[in-house]
């Protein structure tokens, strides 16, 4: 039976999500939890991937397994097992040809950057130095929406068919002692939302003006686009499914 798991992590300590050979991974922390506490091998495949320490509020993932009984029980039995940074919120059955990935229709991230050094977000936000102008910063996130092809924010001889990406949401947010970049698209390339907000704080800083974001996405270039900034300060916060993904109860 197919099933999908909700899970969040903390990502400081895993390369990742995807299984790597020579690093610790969330998926292979999880698959590990599974397998051990279901008694049977359990692979998982993840709605996408998130790089070396980028965290994930709200992740899923599905999986094929006997019959789960109790699926409160193994819920609480593998947040017992699994380390701190890693919970597990649901488990649910879906239909048999769901896929957590390709089925997704919908992702936001958000960034958080702070302007003052705070030694209790050191570990989870960016901190930036120089004052930024949140208003031409949601002036030039404004701009992305209507594009379609991102290489220019897309990490170089990254192995893709396609950089084009529907981005239905890019907005800065003042929420207590943080700025938030907030965005919402169907699809993201990889390292493409650090590029973004390294852009736009290029942006926010005066050391490109809003306009020049229409020439960065039209070269195509990742060398005219800002830098990367750290991935600490990166929170993948939601993913969204088509309901009719979920198992019928009568079926």
């Amino acid at each position: 039976m197919r099933y999908f798991v909700a899970f969040s992590y903390n990502g400081a300590a895993y390369h990742g999500w995807q299984y790597q050979p020579n690093a610790i991974s969330v998926q292979e922390v999880l698959e590990t939890a599974f397998s051990t506490l279901l008694n049977e091998k359990v692979s998982l495949m993840g709605a996408g991937r998130t790089d070396a320490g980028v965290h994930a509020k709200q992740m899923y993932a599905h999986f094929n397994v006997s019959v789960i009984k109790n699926v409160i029980g193994i819920i609480y039995r593998l947040n017992s097992f699994l380390p701190d940074d890693i919970a597990v919120q649901k488990i649910f059955e879906v239909e048999e040809e769901a896929h957590a990935r390709f089925d997704a229709i919908e992702r936001t991230y958000e960034y958080w950057i702070t302007l003052q050094k705070n030694p209790f977000l050191t570990k989870s936000t960016h901190y930036v130095r120089k004052e930024l102008d949140i208003i031409k910063m949601n002036d030039a996130a404004k701009l992305l929406i209507g594009y379609k092809d991102f290489e220019c924010f897309s990490k170089s001889k990254t192995d893709v068919n396609t950089y084009m990406c529907n981005v239905r949401k890019a907005i800065w947010e003042k929420k207590e002692d943080k700025f938030v970049f907030t965005i919402t698209a169907d699809r993201f390339l990889r390292n493409m939302v650090r590029a973004i907000v390294g852009t736009l704080i290029d942006v926010g800083t005066g050391k490109i003006e809003v306009e020049q974001i229409h020439n960065i996405l039209i070269s195509k270039s990742r060398a005219m686009a800002g830098v990367s900034v750290p991935a600490k300060a990166l929170y993948l916060t939601k993913v969204l499914y088509p309901e009719k993904i979920i198992k019928k109860k009568n079926d």
